[in-house]
């Protein structure tokens, strides 16, 4: 399904990521798919409130706790810094779609990196 929020198609997802040699760009490309689809969901589900946002947040997290495997597998790791940039772009998603209000913390609620 193609991304139709003319915002988030044009948006460099993990840039700083990909300008960091720190962190494999075959790896990245799965975090930017991790949030591609989430965007994709967010479109076909149009979740009506954060709590049915946050659901959908919280997927997507659960893929990134897993991709912090194959981080870590070619010698990465989603720490402080990358940490930070992940939390980001979730923000950037929940904005993209009218949800200014959403909680920074709570989009990426079950995150264990």
């Amino acid at each position: 399904m193609p991304i139709t929020n003319q915002q988030v198609a044009g948006h460099a997802f993990l840039r700083p990521m990909y300008d960091d040699s720190y962190f494999p760009d075959q790896v990245v490309d799965q975090g930017k798919a991790i949030l591609l689809r989430l965007c994709e969901r967010i479109e076909a589900e149009r979740p009506a409130d954060l709590e049915s946002l946050y659901a959908l947040t919280q997927a997507a997290t659960e893929e990134f706790n897993l991709l912090d495997r194959e981080f870590v597998a070619a010698g990465s790791g989603i720490e402080t810094v990358a940490r930070e940039w992940i939390c980001d772009e979730f923000c950037f998603v929940a904005s993209a779609y009218g949800f200014t209000e959403a909680d920074a913390e709570e989009l990426t609620a079950g995150r264990d990196w």
